[in-house]
């Protein structure tokens, strides 16, 4: 018993690690999204700590520093939807779900955060397309950027069941091959972090995960997403933080288009050598969809790291985010993998 516990509490910390460590990449990367590097230079210089966007910012001005987006909020709101659902996936309150943080935040004035597939998809399931049917061209990374609860929630082994439920959970935004194996990347990656593995091991992952998750889905043009993980990753090896950011700006892309953002991310993994707060910082300085690539990069890494390896002065100053809350889904999801690897074993030894 006293084992378990201690396992049981190890992994709690490092679904902390995943969800806290995308909403310190999510908020430090809030007010450089959209930016071009030189344009982030010229009103803040490097990033290396929360900052509040520019008046101008066009998505994010008014926000106070520290304040996670719709990356973190996503995140969330799945967790708690895959927690409520049990074994399935209830694709209905999960479109509801969607439909309401959408209305809520619109009354916010910021609807612009939303990413473009779920805009799209959320349109279409307005206008009274099928859920099933209005995430058909959904190719972005929204599904990524919000996917490290089903990491948390789903044992590494059997691969195929993680990339099973990823899928399902893109269903209604991000049905398509490449959204799908980039969203099965990332949870493999948390997966593995959850498990004890380190960060090079959960990169590894991924990329098995993602060749995987391309087979799901409706087919979409686009470069293949395990190949160009893996040759982001080998592309900034050894480099200097300048010389990897210069890389992924130039040759990987910082788009919201899955295959640029997600390599991007695992690229950003691989310069920081596994550290959370690195990885938010590096991914703040590198322009466009900053907010999302450092919500998964710092995502990954903390899960592999724990939520005890966080820089908790940076913790203590987010803005937006509930820790009783998190801490409470972040056990609600370590227990429902739990019983999934019980059931695992037993139907192994029988």
């Amino acid at each position: 018993m006293d084992t378990l516990r201690m396992e049981t509490g190890a992994a709690i910390d490092r679904a902390m690690g995943a969800l806290v460590g995308g909403a310190l990449g999510d908020a430090l990367g809030m007010p450089t999204q959209l930016l071009s590097p030189a344009r982030i230079g010229e009103l803040y210089g490097p990033v290396e700590d929360f900052v509040a966007p520019a008046a101008d910012h066009p998505v994010s001005k008014g926000l106070a520093a520290g304040t996670v987006t719709d990356d973190t909020e996503q995140a969330l709101l799945l967790g708690r939807i895959l927690v409520a659902s049990g074994d399935g996936f209830d694709h209905t309150r999960w479109v509801k779900a969607l439909l309401d943080w959408e209305r809520e935040v619109k009354a916010r004035g910021s609807y612009d955060l939303l990413g473009p597939s779920t805009k799209r998809a959320i349109d279409a399931i307005n206008d009274g397309v099928p859920a099933e049917e209005a995430g058909r061209s959904g190719d972005t990374n929204g599904a990524a950027m919000r996917i490290a609860p089903v990491g948390i929630m789903m044992p590494l082994e059997p691969l195929d069941a993680l990339v099973a439920k990823v899928a399902e959970t893109c269903r209604a935004t991000h049905n398509t091959s490449i959204a799908i194996a980039a969203a099965a990347a990332v949870a493999a990656a948390v997966s593995c972090g959850v498990a004890g593995g380190d960060w090079a091991a959960a990169s590894d992952r991924a990329v098995v995960a993602a060749r995987q998750g391309a087979e799901r889905g409706h087919w979409t043009t686009g470069g293949d997403i395990a190949a160009r993980i893996d040759w982001a990753r080998g592309l900034v090896r050894g480099n200097a933080v300048t010389d990897g950011i210069r890389l992924i700006v130039d040759l990987v892309g910082t788009g919201v288009a899955s295959q640029e953002s997600v390599p991007a991310a695992f690229a950003v993994l691989e310069i920081a050598g596994g550290d959370p707060w690195r990885a938010a910082v590096i991914s703040a300085n590198l322009g466009g969809d900053t907010d999302t690539i450092g919500a998964i990069a710092a995502g990954m890494a903390g899960a592999c790291a724990g939520f005890c390896r966080l820089p908790q002065e940076h913790v203590v100053r987010l803005k937006g985010l509930d820790m009783a809350q998190v801490r409470a889904l972040a056990a609600d999801l370590v227990a429902a993998r739990m019983a999934k690897s019980s059931r695992s074993g037993k139907d192994a030894a029988a």
